[in-house]
């Protein structure tokens, strides 16, 4: 029996990079696991069979988190199979960068709705299951670049400061709950939007990481689990993961 048994949780944006290593990590601590996914059915599906054929519980469930009906739905599926919810991970995100002068009002939305609106919206539909189990953990997936800006990521990093934003606020009102929120920052992570980078581009980043480094998305996911096991009173946090990767 692991830290989380009998613990239900949902990962929006599973199927892949930090949102696979986090339904992963809580997985082998016990917790029966929705992975959501949108388009990527086949390794959201070939993740639930990694998890049921190591002993866990998974269902893979598709939703648009960009629609706050979709988003309901999500969260119902995950009660209706489980019996309750008391996780919930918001990491669901995409990227469209381009310049100010060249980016269009669909490329802002896109992002905007992706990785902002879809916090509101699925943490509005599960804190009512939340405060009938007694209480709750709401972990959401910000960036450095909330905190710093980057050229070409001007949509991006509004989405994810906003998460900041968001997280302290709802910290704030849902303590009373026992449910805490918090967002986590993570730096330049060995994700696909990193990877596929150029080998001169990983070069540059490098050489303004302390560590030396990108990090892994198993580092990510470790932190995530400490947050919904032993971190109860940290809320309302925004937690560095980037090496010592600072604005100078």
């Amino acid at each position: 029996m692991g830290c989380l048994a009998d613990k239900v949780a949902i990962v929006t944006g599973a199927s892949r990079g930090l949102g696979r290593a986090i339904a992963r990590e809580l997985a082998e601590h016990g917790a029966k696991v929705v992975v959501n996914y949108y388009q990527s059915k086949e390794p959201a599906d070939a993740l639930v069979g990694e998890i049921r054929s190591a002993g866990g519980e998974a269902i893979a469930v598709q939703a648009g988190v960009a629609h706050p009906d979709e988003c309901q739905a999500l969260i119902e599926a995950a009660v209706k199979e489980f019996g309750g919810l008391d996780i919930l991970v918001n990491n669901a995100g995409v990227n469209r960068d381009r310049t100010i002068r060249r980016m269009t009002a669909e490329e802002w939305r896109e992002v905007m709705s992706t990785d902002l609106d879809s916090v509101f919206y699925c943490t509005y539909a599960a804190v009512p299951h939340m405060i009938e189990r007694g209480g709750g953990r709401i972990v959401n997936m910000a960036s450095i670049i909330g905190q710093m800006g980057n050229l070409g990521q001007s949509n991006y990093a509004a989405a994810k400061a906003g998460i900041v934003g968001f997280s302290k606020s709802a910290a704030q009102e849902l303590a009373r709950f026992n449910i805490s929120v918090n967002a986590l920052c993570p730096g330049f992570i060995e994700t696909d939007m990193v990877l596929n980078l150029t080998d001169e581009v990983k070069e540059a980043l490098l050489a303004k990481i302390p560590a030396g480094r990108f990090g892994k998305p198993e580092e990510v996911a470790a932190i995530t689990r400490f947050l919904v096991t032993e971190g109860g009173y940290i809320t309302g946090a925004q937690i560095n993961i980037n090496g010592g990767m600072y604005m100078q």
